[in-house]
Formats: C-alpha cells, structure tokens, sequence
C-alpha cells in the first residue's frame, strides 16, 4: 500500500523546490556557485521566482504512469515509454544525452525493453523516489518496477542500483515519519540486502561505507563531496549524485531547509542533486516542513505547485493499484511555448556566468 498523502506530497513537492532551487547553480563549481549565488534562501532563476527542470518533469511523467498502470507493471512500461516520447517532442532544456538517445530510439520504432543506451547517468534517480514511496513494503515489486523504469533510457546496471538505492531511501523516509531514522549504518546494510549479489553496486556501497564514518563525525555534505574528490561538484554520474543526496539526507533528515542548501553548496549538478535530497527529506517532514516561502516562489505553469500536489494526492489515494485511472489532466499544448521561453532564459542566465565575479 502506499504511505500516507503527506508522505508522497512532500516527496514530490520537496523533489520541485530542490530542483527549482538548485537549478540556476548547476554545472557551477561550489567557488563559483558561492561568488555568483551567494544566498540559497530564495530562488534566483527568474526574478526570484523558481522554474522546475526535467528533474521534476521525469517525476510527473512517472506519477501519471503509475495512475494509467493499475498497478500492472507491463502497462506502466508502456505508457512511461509513451510520455518520454511526446515530453521529448516538447524539446525541453538541458537534458542528459542518454535519455535523449533513448527518446529517440523509442520514436524511431525501439520497443521499451530496447530503447535504454549503456549509460550511468543520473536520469533514472529522478523517477525513483516515487517508486519507493508506492512499492518499498514489497521489495521483489520495487526492483521490478525501478528497472522498468530505469532501462527504459539507461542500461548500465550501475543506472539501476543508484535508482534503487534513492528509492529505497525514499521508502525508508516516508516509513520512519513518525520515529527515528535508521542509524546510516542500519540503512546501509538494508540496502545491501537489497541489492543482493549485484557487481555493480560494490562501488556504491564502499562510497556509503565512506559516508557512515563521515556522519559519525559529523562531516558536512560539501566536506563528504570534497572527500570523494569532487572539487568541481557532484556531476551526473549515477554514483556522484546518489551518495551525495542520500548524506544530505540523512546528516539532516528533518531540517529541509539545511539538507537542500548542503546540496547545492556542493556544485556541480546542483538542480537533480537537492532534487533528490529534497524528495527523501520532503518523505519525511511533509509539505509542513518545507519553507512555505519556497513552495509560494515557484511559478512554473502548466506543472505548478498545485498541480504537483493534485497528482501526488492521487497517487497517494491508491485507486490505481487495483484498477486503472485517467492521468492528472495537463494543459500539454502550452508546453513548447513553456519551454522555449524556458530555454531562451537559460541562455540569459549562460552569458551572465561570463561576467564577474569570479
């Protein structure tokens, strides 16, 4: 069964105003990030208002997936497949090349077990939170689920287990609301029963033994990515992000506000990063424990804030599970207007990053 609505709305809420926050910062080292945005308490992408990137997209097209599947996870493949294609045709902004490569393949005829390119990228974490939020009680379905998802555009398995890891984690926030969070060990040896036999994950979990004995000393995450060697920040490589977010996330589980802007303070791909910091934390303290100040500065439209809301609502109200659901309508012929003026700003914010200070 899925968690409770307060659960799944501050997941989805908290992934948005991650992404929107973090958002102006990305592919900025931290020097730079902190000469150019010196303060992370308001959003800064336009006129101080925020803007959702496809960080928040990929986890809408994913909640609207799960209300036409019925549960039945053949159909949740396909109609995932289908909304990555018509989203791509909105060509949006600033996407990884894996998952355009995928949308293309998929609109040149692939079926969805065959569209995925060999890729690490970090796209699949997007779609994972939710994930977890609706399947973490049944592990076998979640791990089926997060590699539908996740091989519809990135077949590495490296892509796979970086998406479990953020799903389970999400689980795990949403699970504990009303207690205390496992202690990082415990996590970790959670997720390594999860991940059971798989040679893709040693690499991850030897990072996240690193990062147990960097929360025991109460480490910051920009002091833990310095110690991962990300001088530059934390890039879109799977187990760049994903440890990154999950030690935000757990160094501050119940203080929003600090776990998003540790995030980004990190540099690099700031807007998925304290995406999915933002999506674990929101799991756990509800949209009562977001700055209410952030969720009223983000103007994004046709894909607001109360939109995300309105689907998260239904996702938690679980009818889907047992029966198939007419998706959240969405006013989808004003998203290439909504993207091209997207676009057109992103260009205005690349020419000021040439100018000081430096």
């Amino acid at each position: 069964m899925p968690p409770d609505r307060d659960a799944i709305t501050g997941s989805m809420l908290g992934l948005a105003v991650g992404d929107a926050l973090g958002l102006p910062c990305e592919n900025l080292s931290p020097r730079r990030a902190k000469k150019l945005f010196p303060h992370l308490d308001r959003y800064q992408f336009f006129f101080r208002r925020g803007l959702f990137s496809d960080d928040t997209e990929h986890a809408c097209l994913t909640g609207q997936a799960l209300l036409v599947s019925g549960g039945d996870a053949a159909e949740f493949q396909h109609d995932l497949a289908r909304r990555l294609r018509w989203w791509s045709a909105g060509v949006p902004a600033g996407t990884g090349r894996a998952t355009i490569r995928a949308c293309a393949k998929l609109w040149l005829g692939w079926s969805p077990e065959h569209s995925g390119v060999f890729s690490a990228g970090n796209g699949p974490a997007m779609r994972a939170p939710i994930l977890g939020l609706c399947f973490g009680s049944d592990p076998a379905r979640l791990k089926h689920f997060a590699r539908i998802s996740t091989r519809l555009t990135h077949t590495d398995p490296k892509a796979e287990v970086g998406a479990l890891a953020v799903a389970w984690a999400a689980h795990r926030a949403a699970e504990t609301r009303t207690g205390t969070l496992p202690e990082p060990a415990q996590f970790l040896a959670e997720l390594r029963e999860l991940l059971g036999t798989e040679p893709a994950s040693g690499p991850l979990l030897e990072t996240l033994e690193g990062a147990v004995k960097s929360l025991l000393l109460e480490r910051t995450t920009e002091e833990f990515a310095l110690d991962l060697g990300l001088k530059r920040g934390a890039t879109g490589y799977m187990y760049h992000t994903v440890p990154v977010s999950l030690y935000a996330w757990l160094r501050y589980p119940d203080n929003f506000r600090t776990a998003v802007q540790s995030a980004i303070r990190c540099g690099g791909d700031t807007d998925t990063v304290a995406a999915i910091a933002g999506a674990l934390v929101g799991a756990r303290v509800g949209k009562a424990g977001i700055p209410a100040e952030w969720l009223r500065g983000a103007i994004d439209w046709p894909r607001s804030v109360r939109w995300v809301e309105k689907l998260a609502g239904r996702v938690a109200e679980g009818a889907w599970l047992s029966a198939p659901q007419c998706a959240e309508p969405l006013a989808v012929w004003v998203l290439p207007a909504r993207n091209a003026a997207f676009f057109a700003w992103v260009l205005v914010h690349a020419a000021r990053r040439l100018l000081p200070p430096y």
